[in-house]
């Protein structure tokens, strides 16, 4: 990952840069790459190929074997999560109110939502889809919201 000087990163590269290093601090393995995206006052930061090997190893041999590991960051999550909280304060000027960790040992994929009164549903895709296909101002919000009845 290219460092860039704070003062010309964006915050979502800020909170990015924030949640690998304390990804990185927290287990001594780094994810291969880092989602961030805010809409309204949720907050949801996906680490991609968050796990060591030998977590996936151990995700992949049961369903003990991956209950363990999902244990385990939960724990690690909740018991550290302070510190990713004031950081993502400092970079933001907001606090956070909550916070919540999931992972999905299968994929590797850490989903650590940030938010409060509201439910986040994280859906991991196959694949990327190309950004001209979304219906979107760019700003990670949708332009035209449907209503439930």
């Amino acid at each position: 990952m290219n460092v860039m000087p704070q003062s010309t990163q964006t915050m979502t590269q800020q909170i990015a840069e924030a949640a690998t290093d304390f990804q990185r601090q927290r287990t001594g393995h780094a994810p291969k790459s880092v989602s961030v995206v805010l809409s309204g006052d949720t907050l949801v930061v996906t680490l991609h190929g968050a796990l060591s090997p030998a977590e996936q190893t151990l995700a992949q041999q049961s369903l003990e074997g991956a209950a363990k590991v999902q244990e385990f960051h939960r724990q690690l999550f909740l018991t550290a999560s302070d510190t990713l909280s004031k950081e993502i304060k400092r970079i933001t000027g907001m606090d956070v109110r909550e916070a919540a960790a999931e992972v999905k040992p299968a994929t590797g994929a850490v989903v650590q939502a940030f938010t409060t009164g509201t439910m986040v549903q994280v859906f991991l895709l196959s694949e990327s889809l190309p950004t001209d296909t979304w219906q979107g101002d760019g700003s990670g919000k949708l332009v035209k919201q449907q209503e439930s009845v």
